[in-house]
């Protein structure tokens, strides 16, 4: 014999099924994912000119009141969506950190007041996504680009190089040299191009005026062809593209500081360890500058749990 409940009467009237479709919850609410973060000032800079953020984006719905029963209205729904970013300043006299510190600031205000916050992905939101990211390193670069004329000590150049997305999906937007690397499987695999002079030359593309941006370019990877804030008639290179997450993926983001002195193999073997990505960022660094690195090192690391 089958009871009257509450749950009776909602599955009579197809709630039940409603909740218990394939596409809810949607991967927003179940993908799990833990960060951790360092940055260290290089042996020969004066200051960190490194800046970073790990960002949490999400909505809720929060019952207050209700006449429904529990298995109908739940008392709270959440979905989230993670972004990580790194901005490697570039310039003389600190100005570099004023510029990574700039890009960065000026990014969370504009997500902040004009993005939209799209948490479900579909091929469809995917190109929106896409274009709004580059519309927003746009407006970084104009930002950046103003600052340099602003006075003496205003903003220089900076990379910024971003992962962000919601579920299975992750996106990234790059400019410059900082990198981001995926872990799958024990595997490594660099998501970003360097667009410096020596990454010009392997793609085989048409390189624009160099601009030697570091203090003290000894080669070709240290030449860069394309920053936010380079300034020019059209702007920088702005790399976007989109990738689908697999259960136990490591996504790193790191600057220049650390892979100008640890190599794929090394960064690929710390990254499948399985201490927590706080450690692994602390690995990666302390390596960085165990290796005779002079320059500013951050990395940031998020490991992803996804429900099969």
């Amino acid at each position: 014999m089958t009871g009257s409940g509450e749950g009776d009467s909602a599955d009579r009237f197809g709630v039940g099924r409603l909740f218990d479709s394939p596409d809810f919850p949607p991967p927003s609410t179940t993908v799990q994912v833990t960060f951790g973060a360092q940055s260290h000032r290089g042996r020969l800079a004066p200051v960190n000119e490194d800046h970073y953020l790990i960002l949490r984006m999400g909505r809720h719905q929060e019952t207050l009141m209700t006449s429904l029963p529990a298995d109908v209205m739940p008392p709270r729904f959440d979905e989230y969506g993670y972004a990580m970013v790194v901005a490697d300043g570039m310039g003389r006299g600190g100005s570099g950190e004023a510029a990574s510190r700039l890009a960065i600031a000026t990014l969370v205000y504009l997500v902040r007041h004009f993005g939209k916050w799209e948490l479900r992905v579909d091929d469809t939101v995917a190109q929106e996504i896409i274009a709004r990211a580059e519309r927003l390193y746009r407006q970084i670069d104009i930002t950046v680009t103003s600052q340099r004329y602003a006075g003496p000590a205003s903003a220089d150049q900076t990379t910024l190089t971003a992962t962000f997305g919601s579920g299975r999906d992750l996106f990234f937007a790059h400019v410059g040299h900082s990198r981001a690397y995926l872990l799958r499987g024990g595997d490594l695999a660099r998501l970003t191009r360097d667009h410096t002079a020596r990454g010009r030359q392997r793609t085989g593309a048409a390189s624009p005026p160099l601009r030697e941006v570091t203090v003290a370019a000894r080669d070709l990877a240290h030449i860069l062809t394309d920053t936010i804030g380079m300034a020019g008639s059209v702007g920088p290179t702005i790399d976007i593209e989109r990738i689908q997450l697999c259960d136990d993926d490591r996504v790193l983001v790191c600057t220049n500081g650390l892979t100008d002195v640890v190599d794929d193999e090394q960064i690929a073997e710390i990254l499948a360890s399985e201490e927590p990505p706080d450690r692994l960022c602390r690995s990666l660094v302390d390596l960085a500058l165990a290796s005779n690195g002079k320059d500013d090192v951050t990395a940031l690391v998020a490991r992803y749990r996804i429900p099969g």
